[in-house]
């Protein structure tokens, strides 16, 4: 399955691809398994009824690479505006965002100025921003910039990759900083020389950092997130936290909105704490065809959904 999911990867970087794919119908319906719909209050109205199941949100506006400063001011509203509305109501949601949606490729002041705006707004409210971490070319940005608002704002979190070779080496530099952590695989198709490939690897160096985390988090009582759906990885987890005498309740996971829901209710029955990640967005065709090159089962899915009416 690698060349499929090399040619999923391809198609989520191929500029004519992006435009044409999604005016397809049968991409629309299969689409519906992995976001609620386009509008902001399609991914709140989600998000209530999964709290109603004891599973609190993490909402992220799908969107990336933004090719001018303007763009990323009315992101940057957007997200202003949706802090505010989880306070108004009263809903336990954190949101999640790239740093190319603030303009990171086109200015890291103008970014940081964004991103503080956002930070800020959240700080006050008691809510936190979780930055996503995107392709190699912006992990060391990324990673440099986290330092820098961290200096300045506590609420606020940090995407790492497993299947990157830095990985460890950015882990124990971000501990310098007490951060909070959101650890995933890593979906984007990365060169050989620096990122891992092997299935089997990326999970093991997974599980290494996992451990990492486990330890940093028992001695300094940062949060320490795992974004995964692979059952054996997350089992592998908790027993990791037993032999570290890491509170099970303290074992928090996030998971993708529309995969294993009957896991991520099994995990809130065991007492760990579970958020699931809801996106929106109409900017969503590079996002989706990486869901699709992590699993062969998802790409069955939307081969279905090409015959159903």
């Amino acid at each position: 399955m690698a060349v499929m999911r090399n040619f999923l990867l391809w198609c989520s970087d191929n500029p004519t691809l992006r435009n044409k794919v999604p005016q397809m119908s049968f991409v629309q319906r299969a689409l519906k398994r992995f976001m609620p719909g386009e509008e902001i209050d399609d991914a709140i109205t989600a998000s209530k009824e999964f709290f109603n199941i004891g599973i609190p949100a993490v909402l992220t506006r799908l969107g990336e690479d933004l090719q001018n400063l303007s763009e990323a001011d009315e992101v940057t509203n957007h997200y202003l505006s949706v802090i505010d509305k989880i306070a108004e109501e009263n809903l336990d949601i954190e949101i999640s965002l790239k740093l190319t949606q603030l303009g990171l490729s086109l200015s890291q002041e103008k970014t940081f100025e964004n991103f503080d705006k956002i930070a800020e707004r959240a700080e006050k409210l008691n809510n936190i921003v979780w930055i996503d971490m995107e392709g190699s070319k912006y992990t060391k940005k990324t990673i440099e910039f986290y330092k820098r608002i961290k200096s300045k704002r506590s609420y606020i979190g940090l995407c790492l990759q497993s299947y990157l070779f830095s990985s460890h080496k950015d882990l124990n530099d971000l501990l310098e900083v007490t951060p909070n952590i959101r650890l995933v695989k890593g979906a984007y198709n990365e060169p050989h020389d620096i990122a891992l490939r092997d299935k089997f690897r990326v999970d093991e160096n997974y599980l290494d950092l996992s451990r990492k985390m486990l330890e940093a988090s028992n001695k300094d009582g940062n949060r320490m997130v795992f974004g995964t759906h692979d059952l054996k990885l997350i089992k592998a987890i908790k027993k990791e936290a037993d032999i570290l005498n890491y509170p099970q309740s303290k074992l928090e996971f996030h998971m993708l909105y529309g995969i294993k829901l009957n896991a991520q209710k099994q995990l809130v029955e065991e007492g760990h704490i579970v958020r699931t990640l809801i996106s929106y967005g109409k900017l969503w065709y590079p996002w989706y065809m990486r869901r699709l090159a992590e699993r062969p089962a998802n790409v069955m899915f939307v081969l279905k959904n090409m015959f159903s009416k």
